[in-house]
């Protein structure tokens, strides 16, 4: 009787193993996983995973700070006064109450804008997108002796603060009847003022585009905007999304510009709006949290959306000289 249970385990573990290694062999991993090469390679993986705790666990704790205010901002939208005042504080709102988003709404134009900052951003956006693309695939594949000194040049227009230059722009803006228009927060952006970085950041991304494309398509008779429209810009989504998303989030938050360009109340943008709310709402603080949020949403939602080029559109451009 012993001598038949030796054997048949005996049968049952060569089995066993003959199951392990036709299933290693066709790349199974779900039955390879008892094998010692299976061992051996995960023994790596989770010595990597355990010295990456001491760089996660401070990076995780950092990261919580710098959320913090975005969360606080966001509960205190959904609370009453009191529950806002309370001490201790509490971070989760007792029950969720968006009675401040319709009050702000309700007392000034908020969604009006909320239009104004849409529009504004959106506009300046798309002329961003044009000018700076085209010009970044001039300085990139255009040969001429003034390309080197142009690019040199604007490279070094991105040392001067904005701020130099607000005082000269006031005066033609104001010779050309521009003023207390949206023309001088759009116009521009379709003429590359403000965009040498997104320049830069697009030739490097147009640099990287093998050479044999263009050669090739020139062969075929396609002229310098043909290949432009049909083979740099599809092949530069990530690096347009990147600077279309940079170009978004200066728009949307700028403050100066409207502020001086501007004087009519009903054209202001929600950064001037929410100074405005301030001073309105100072003791109210559910409702600046609720202006603050709708300010901050569609950044937020953007982002989100794009991420994954934004990211990518990063990586490919940075590096490359």
């Amino acid at each position: 009787m012993s001598d038949i249970r030796t054997s048949a385990g005996t049968t049952s573990t060569a089995t066993d193993r003959a199951t392990a290694n036709g299933a290693a062999a066709n790349g199974d991993p779900g039955n390879d996983q008892g094998t010692p090469s299976a061992r051996a390679l995960r023994l790596p993986l989770t010595r990597g995973r355990v010295a990456l705790v001491p760089l996660y666990v401070p990076l995780c704790i950092a990261a919580f700070f710098f959320v913090l205010p975005f969360l606080w901002m966001l509960s205190g939208a959904f609370k009453d006064a009191s529950e806002i005042a309370a001490y201790p504080p509490r971070l989760l709102p007792g029950n969720l109450d968006g009675r401040n988003f319709s009050a702000s709404a309700a007392g000034v134009s908020l969604w009006r804008y909320f239009g104004n900052s849409l529009f504004v951003a959106v506009v300046s956006t798309i002329g961003t997108l044009v000018c700076s693309s085209m010009a970044a695939f001039a300085f990139a594949h255009l040969r001429s002796r003034a390309r080197r000194p142009l690019f040199a040049t604007l490279l070094a227009t991105m040392m001067l603060p904005p701020f130099i230059t607000l005082i000269p722009s006031y005066a033609i803006y104001q010779e050309l009847g521009w003023l207390d228009s949206y023309l001088p927060l759009t116009v521009p952006s379709f003429l590359g003022v403000g965009c040498a970085f997104y320049i830069f950041l697009l030739r490097q991304f147009f640099l990287g585009i093998p050479k044999e494309l263009f050669e090739a398509a020139r062969i075929d008779g396609a002229g310098r905007l043909r290949q432009f429209v049909a083979i740099a810009l599809p092949l530069s989504r990530p690096a347009l999304i990147t600077v279309g998303l940079f170009q978004f989030v200066a728009s949307w938050n700028d403050f100066f510009g409207p502020l001086i360009f501007l004087t009519d109340a009903s054209k202001f943008t929600l950064p001037v709006a929410v100074n405005f709310f301030q001073s309105l709402y100072a003791a109210d603080y559910g409702r600046l949290l609720a202006v603050s949020c709708v300010t901050v949403a569609p950044v937020i939602l953007l982002f989100l959306i794009a991420q994954k080029f934004f990211v990518q559109g990063i990586a490919t451009t940075g590096g490359k000289t």
